[in-house]
């Protein structure tokens, strides 16, 4: 599972990957939910909810590759479709979809739920 976070930056770089999750996060959800409350075609629906529930998974720091990745392509299939005149402006997915991918490329940081579960271990041997 290592293979697929770059690593689990600390320090400043961390704080700055965190304030790039928890942004990107709560940008899917509440565009998300905003596309949601007006009536859409069912692909715009699925499309959406998918979003969601990347923000959710990018908002704990949990999955963040796939959390992103999912973003990603969902907001470039919005961008690209005839679905964005639901979700406004063609411009807030593609931005959105851009945070998703630098996510899924760079990793999560030292403050997610990936750095517990994923990050380096240390083992502490007895001694001889």
């Amino acid at each position: 599972m290592q293979r697929l976070f770059s690593g689990f930056a600390g320090g400043w770089p961390g704080a700055g990957l965190l304030l790039l999750r928890l942004l990107t996060g709560a940008a899917l959800i509440h565009f998300g939910i905003a596309a949601l409350s007006e009536p859409s075609p069912l692909p715009a629906i699925v499309l959406q909810s998918i979003g969601i529930a990347a923000g959710i998974l990018l908002l704990a720091g949990l999955w963040t590759p796939v959390g992103g990745s999912l973003a990603a392509i969902v907001k470039v299939w919005i961008a690209l479709s005839h679905y964005s005149r639901y979700s406004g402006d063609p411009w807030i997915p593609t931005v959105q979809a851009v945070l998703g991918a630098v996510l899924a490329m760079v990793g999560p940081g030292a403050w997610s739920i990936d750095a517990r579960l994923f990050g380096r271990k240390h083992i502490d041997l007895p001694e001889l």
